[in-house]
C-alpha cells in the first residue's frame, strides 16, 4: 500500500481574509491516478478535508483538519512509502508538522515530500530541503511526479535497491539529488483525477474555495500546465522553464463529461497559470462543450494573461457555453514597475475584454500586487488610478496582494525577516513596511466599493443576497462568509 497525504490548511488567525485559501489537491489527484494505473494499491489520507472543522491553534496559525495522531492512525500496517504532498507554501507549517509524525511513528518506511509545479502559490522543494530532512523527510521528489512516484512505489514495493532509486528523475535526499525528467507533453495521456479517493462531499459543504463556489459541487481543472512568461514574483518560471503544455478541447471535455456523469458535477473551476495561451484552444473547447450540450458552469479562477484572449468574439462564445468568471493580473498601474516585473499588460485590450465580459454576464477579477521591490508611492498612485478605470468598465472584484517572497522567484532573496516558511503568504506581517502597505490596500479596497456602487450600483446591492445564500459570484462575496467561519472555529480552538 502507498499513501498519500494532503496536509492540514493552515490559517494565519490575525488575517482569516487572506489566508486559509482552499484549493482541492488536484495534483495529488493526478498522482494517485497515475499510481492506480500502475496497479499499486493506494490510499489518500486528506488530513485537512477529512475534518475541516477540527481546529488547533499553534501560535500565530490555526490548523484545520485531522490532528497528527488521527492521521498516524489511518496508515496501515502493510504501507510500503508514504508520500507527503506539499500543496503550498502557506501549508509548509502542516507539511512539516505530519513528516516529522509519520517518520516518528512509522521510522522504517521511507518519507517522500512531492512538490506541487502548478500553482503560483507553491514553492521549490531543492531551496528549502533542509527543513523536511530536519523533519524526518527521507526524500523530496520535485518536477512533475506524475510517473517518478509510480517509479518509486514500484522500486520500494519490489525491494529495489537504493542505487535504483538514484536514477529517479526528481528525486533526492541528504547524499544525492537527481534533476527532475522533461515536462510531459502529452497531457492527453494521463489518466483522470481519482477524485473518488477523497472526501469530496466536505469539500462541497464548506461552501467556499478558491474560485467563488455558486452551486453545491464543483471541482478543479487542470485544461494545461506551466507557464510561458517569467515574472519574477513567480515561481512558475522556476518550476516549468517557461514551458507551456496542453491538453486537447476534447480530452478536457471528456474529463467534464465524466465527472458531470459520475457526480452530477455542474461547476468546474479551472486553476491552470494560463489557460487560455492558446486562443484557440479556448474556443475549441467551448465548441466541444456546446457541441455536447452540457450544461455547465466553468470558471478561470487562477488567473490568466488577458492578452492572450484575443477578442471579443472569444468572450462571447465562453460565456455561451457556460464561462461565468474569470481572473485576470494586471499587477500595477505602474509601467516601470512591469517592466521590473518582466510581466508586460496591455491595458487598451483589458479594458475592451473587461467592458465584453461585463455585456456577457462573465464576472470579472483584476488582481494587484502591492510592494514590488522599488515601488514607490507613486506607483501605488497609479496603480490607484488604473483600479479606478477598471472599475469603470465593468470589473466585478479586484485583489490586492501584499509582495511575499516564494523560494524559487526571481525576488526571493530580496527579502528578509520572516521567521517560518508559512508566514510567506499574501499578508506578510514580518515586513517592515506591512503596516503602510496594508493600510494602502484596505484604503483601495474602500475606495473600489464605492466606485463600484457609483458606476454599477446594481451589481453591489446583489452582494448581501448572494452571501446570504452562500452562492457566490466572486471572491469578494465569499471571503468574508469564509472569514467568518475560520473566527468562529479559532474562538473555539484548541491549543497545540
Amino acid at each position: 500500500m502507498i499513501i498519500l497525504i494532503n496536509p492540514n490548511l493552515v490559517v494565519q488567525r490575525s488575517d482569516p481574509f487572506t489566508t486559509g485559501i482552499v484549493y482541492m489537491p488536484i495534483g495529488l489527484a493526478y498522482i494517485a491516478a497515475s499510481l492506480r494505473a500502475a496497479n499499486i494499491p493506494v490510499k489518500v489520507i486528506d488530513a485537512f478535508a477529512e475534518q475541516p472543522y477540527q481546529a488547533r491553534r499553534n501560535g500565530k496559525f490555526m490548523l484545520l483538519g485531522l490532528n497528527h495522531m488521527e492521521v498516524v492512525e489511518r496508515i496501515p500496517d502493510d504501507t510500503k512509502a508514504i508520500f507527503v504532498y506539499a500543496i503550498n507554501l502557506t501549508n509548509h507549517l502542516s507539511t512539516v508538522e505530519i513528516v516529522s509524525a509519520v517518520k516518528y511513528s512509522h521510522p522504517n518506511i521511507p518519507v517522500v515530500v512531492v512538490e506541487n509545479t502548478q500553482a503560483v502559490t507553491t514553492y521549490a522543494l531543492r531551496l528549502v530541503a533542509n527543513e523536511f530532512y530536519n523533519a524526518g523527510a527521507d526524500y523530496i521528489l520535485t518536477g512533475e511526479s506524475d510517473h517518478s512516484c509510480a517509479l518509486f512505489a514500484q522500486a520500494v514495493i519490489n525491494g529495489r535497491p537504493q542505487a535504483y532509486l538514484r536514477r529517479i528523475d526528481g528525486l533526492g535526499s541528504r547524499d544525492f539529488y537527481n534533476e527532475p525528467a522533461n515536462k510531459i507533453d502529452d497531457l492527453d495521456n494521463l489518466p483522470f483525477p481519482a477524485w473518488d479517493l477523497f472526501p469530496l462531499q466536505n469539500y462541497w459543504k464548506l461552501r467556499f474555495a478558491h474560485g467563488p463556489q455558486s452551486t453545491k459541487s464543483y471541482l478543479p481543472l487542470l485544461t494545461s500546465r506551466g507557464c510561458p512568461f517569467s515574472c519574477r514574483f513567480c515561481v512558475a518560471p522556476y518550476a516549468n522553464n517557461q514551458k507551456w503544455r496542453s491538453r486537447s478541447a476534447q480530452n478536457v471535455v471528456d474529463e467534464i463529461e465524466f465527472f458531470v456523469n459520475k457526480y452530477n458535477v455542474q461547476e468546474f473551476h479551472i486553476e491552470d497559470m494560463n489557460p487560455t495561451v492558446s486562443d484557440q484552444r479556448i474556443r475549441d473547447i467551448c465548441n466541444e462543450i456546446l457541441k455536447r450540450n452540457l450544461k455547465i458552469i466553468w470558471k478561470i479562477v487562477a488567473g490568466t494573461k488577458v492578452e492572450t484572449i484575443k477578442n471579443e468574439e472569444t468572450i462571447d462564445l465562453m460565456a455561451k457555453s457556460g464561462c461565468k468568471y474569470i481572473s485576470i493580473s494586471p499587477e500595477t498601474g505602474s509601467s516601470r514597475l512591469l517592466e521590473l516585473m518582466h510581466k508586460p499588460f496591455d491595458l487598451k485590450h483589458a479594458l475592451s475584454i473587461i467592458k465584453r465580459m461585463n455585456q456577457a454576464g462573465i464576472y470579472s477579477q483584476a488582481c494587484f500586487v502591492l510592494g514590488f521591490p522599488d515601488e514607490t508611492d507613486n506607483d501605488r498612485q497609479l496603480t490607484h488610478a488604473l483600479v479606478r478605470d477598471l472599475t469603470r468598465w465593468g470589473v466585478d472584484e479586484i485583489a490586492l496582494f501584499i509582495i511575499t517572497p516564494v523560494p524559487g522567484a526571481a525576488i526571493y532573496e530580496n527579502f528578509h525577516g520572516f521567521e517560518f516558511l508559512s508566514e510567506l503568504n499574501f499578508s506578510p506581517s514580518w515586513r517592515t513596511d506591512y503596516h503602510k502597505l496594508n493600510n494602502f490596500r484596505l484604503h483601495l479596497y474602500t475606495y473600489f466599493l464605492l466606485w463600484k456602487f457609483i458606476y454599477h450600483p446594481f451589481k453591489i446591492l446583489k452582494q448581501p443576497l448572494n452571501f446570504l445564500r452562500r452562492n457566490f459570484n466572486t471572491k469578494m462575496e465569499m471571503i468574508p462568509y469564509r472569514a467568518l467561519v475560520y473566527k468562529y472555529l479559532d474562538l473555539f480552538s484548541k491549543k497545540k
